[in-house]
């Protein structure tokens, strides 16, 4: 099973990286936008940039550094109501071809040892083209609030005794009955 194509794909062949790498900015058209709109379950985005740095690392990898930033709007999820939000998202990863000695995992004894605050390990890739743009998704996904909530949207309430309208406010009632 492949992965679908990203709204915002942008192939670049490795082979042929200048020695100072490869400076890239991706601005996708508005119907890019609006597909990554889609693909992302939020009303809009209204502004997308990512600023690369494509280029070689060690002998056959490629190192992808820069930012991607970008203004949506996402529905809240008490009131329903429309807000808007914005990403900026640092990017710094690493690409190795499948099959890389770079790209295995240290292992002792049958356990792997990872720091949770150490850089992340090499990613592979096939062939000789890395997609930034879905990079650039990816990231862009990463900065999306999962749960956004108005600064002052707040949960509705039983006006006549104050309390939440909630199955977990019946449920209490239900139990303080027995």
């Amino acid at each position: 099973m492949t992965a679908a194509k990203s709204p915002i794909s942008f192939v670049v062949d490795t082979r042929r990286l200048p020695q100072k790498g490869f400076p890239l900015t991706i601005e996708p058209k508005p119907a890019e936008r609006e597909a990554l709109a889609r693909v992302h379950g939020l009303i809009s985005v209204d502004a997308f940039r990512a600023e690369f740095l494509v280029r070689d690392w060690k002998k056959s990898g490629v190192s992808v550094t820069g930012h991607v930033t970008a203004t949506i709007t996402q529905q809240c999820i008490v009131t329903l109501e429309p807000i808007e939000a914005s990403i900026d998202e640092p990017v710094e990863a690493v690409f190795v071809p499948e099959g890389s000695p770079l790209a295995r995992n240290p292992v002792e004894d049958g356990e792997m040892f990872l720091q949770a605050d150490g850089p992340d390990g090499p990613e592979t890739f096939d062939g000789h083209s890395l997609d930034v743009g879905a990079l650039a998704e990816e990231f862009f996904g990463l900065g999306i609030d999962p749960y956004p909530r108005k600064a002052d949207a707040q949960l509705p309430t039983d006006a006549a005794d104050g309390e939440e309208t909630s199955p977990f406010a019946k449920l209490r009632d239900s139990l303080r009955k027995n």
